[in-house]
């Protein structure tokens, strides 16, 4: 109601502080006020033609319902107090003055006129918006008012777009010469609205002429609009196999490195999702001022948790089975089952919700129909950077050393003076703590969830495997190429479909390459 209630009262400011000189006249106002749809509507599309404020505070007082009629006048009523919309000037408001009524279809077309009116706007982002209003939405009693814009238009980008928002509102016209020109202009639109509306008045049109036209321009549309759709799909594809390196990342450690089948790491992915709920809770509890930057703060968290829970297996369970993978294929997945009813216990079965920060909600728009998310753009990044941390970690670490070093011969490493039990604890963290970057990172994408690792156990394995166990190469060519195949087999034979033929693809191809993409050199590959 308050917001009502300001609406109306800007409206009255502008219409005291209007020009002498108004466009709107009584008979307008009475026209948009009195009589049925048609003959309001007729009245409005004439009225924006020669617009002012005036008209425009009008239009908006009939938007918010706060127009009254007594016999031949009309009234801006506010409080109780009327206001005449021609002069600007209070009046006494009559006794039994009525209420103007305004249907749905009424409604839809004061939207739509105040949409139009903002194509006269000083701000270049309303006027675009406007003419984005007008393309999707044509009407040929717009004309007049798209022609007065095309004529005040400055803006190249935006007069060209409004040359095209004039043709799609001829499209309808009952002219054939003004249909056929305006499909000759849609031609050179790039917009999927155009492409949408195109395909709608090819099924209306009857002339043949016209109709050939409409499909040429058609087909041309979809020509320029196919870069786009395809370098969607590959950023669609690319952002799918970061998720999946990220995903894999620590198994290639602890599978890769170790040899360990951890059917647990799901879990770790998803201790890292609730370490990064955990913190974001805390944020807004206790720094809601700086809440866009908690999920800088989750990152070391959601490493941190994971590296621990993972520590604590390896020194518990697993340190026992080294060298029997059937029974430490078993033992992890007893332990995810345990980790995913602890955490079913503590928050609950039900999803929980970790918002964006700001800085990584909206979109980037590349072209009219590519638009990149900015936390899908993040996790891109986000998982070069833990990628380039992991191989500086792996090649230049002391750390690093004594890992290669006790996986290619773990008895000459121990002769070295090597603890080499603690080494393994130490790389099992390194591969659990990744494994919580990665639930950090999904957490932004997707829910979290008792269940979220799941969804993501097998596709890692996949991914290991094919590019070569102990290789991070091979982890990174193998998630991107899976990412991008996926993607492309998803627009060709659907989701189910092309995660089937992934699969098969896979298959086929460890048959014919048993040791991944890039195979592991040196003794340990013969052993």
């Amino acid at each position: 109601m308050l917001q009502k209630i300001l609406s109306v009262a800007g409206l009255c400011l502008t219409l005291f502080n209007a020009a002498p000189a108004a466009a709107l006249t009584l008979q307008e106002a009475q026209g948009m006020a009195v009589g049925d749809a048609d003959s309001r509507i007729q009245a409005l599309n004439k009225a924006i033609v020669q617009a002012d404020d005036k008209t425009a505070a009008f239009i908006q007082a009939l938007a918010d319902d706060a127009v009254k009629t007594a016999g031949d006048k009309v009234f801006i009523v506010l409080d109780g107090k009327a206001i005449d919309p021609v002069s600007g000037q209070a009046q006494a408001l009559p006794d039994g003055a009525e209420d103007v009524v305004s249907n749905n279809r009424m409604r839809g077309e004061l939207d739509s006129a105040q949409a139009s009116l903002r194509l006269f706007s000083k701000n270049d982002k309303l006027r675009g918006e406007a003419i984005a209003s007008l393309l999707k939405d044509p009407d040929e009693s717009k004309l007049g008012l798209l022609d007065k814009a095309l004529a005040a238009e400055a803006n190249p980008d935006l007069k060209a777009r409004l040359g095209l928002a004039r043709a799609a509102a001829m499209l309808g016209s009952a002219d054939k010469a003004k249909r056929l020109e305006a499909a000759k202009a849609l031609a050179e639109s790039k917009e999927p609205a155009t492409q949408l509306l195109l395909n709608e008045r090819v099924k209306l049109e009857e002339d043949a002429e016209v109709k050939a036209q409409l499909q040429a321009s058609l087909a041309k549309i979809k020509s320029s609009l196919g870069l786009g759709e395809t370098l969607g799909v590959m950023f669609t594809g690319v952002s799918l196999g970061s998720i999946l390196l990220l995903a894999a990342l620590g198994l290639a450690i602890t599978y890769g490195l170790m040899g360990v089948i951890n059917m647990a790491h799901g879990e770790l992915i998803m201790i890292g999702a609730y370490a990064t709920y955990v913190v974001q809770t805390l944020f807004r509890q206790y720094l809601p001022g700086a809440f866009d930057w908690y999920l800088i703060a989750a990152i070391p968290v959601a490493f941190t948790a994971s590296a621990l829970v993972g520590a604590a297996m390896e020194r518990s369970v697993i340190r026992f089975l080294y060298g029997r993978p059937l029974e430490t294929l078993l033992a992890t997945w007893g332990i995810s089952l345990i980790l995913m009813q602890s955490v079913r216990t503590i928050f609950g079965a039900q999803n929980v919700g970790v918002e964006n920060p700001s800085w990584m909600s909206g979109n980037f728009a590349l072209l009219p129909n590519l638009s990149l998310p900015y936390n899908r753009l993040m996790i891109v990044v986000f998982a070069a950077m833990v990628l380039v941390g992991v191989a500086l970690v792996i090649s230049k670490t002391r750390l690093g050393l004594f890992v290669r070093g006790v996986t290619q011969n773990r008895p000459i490493a121990a002769c070295m003076g090597v603890n080499t039990a603690r080494i393994d604890t130490y790389a099992f963290s390194l591969g659990s703590g990744i494994a919580g970057l990665a639930g950090c990172a999904l957490s932004q994408v997707g829910n979290v969830g008792p269940d979220l690792g799941q969804s993501y156990i097998v596709d890692s394995f996949m991914v290991v495997v094919l590019g070569g166990v102990g290789q991070l190469a091979g982890t990174v060519y193998a998630a991107l190429g899976l990412g991008v195949l996926n993607k492309f087999l998803e627009g060709w034979q659907g989701a189910v479909l092309a995660k089937i033929a992934v699969l098969v693809f896979i298959i086929i191809f460890i048959q014919k390459r048993p040791q991944g993409i890039f195979a592991l050199k040196g003794r340990s590959a013969e052993a």
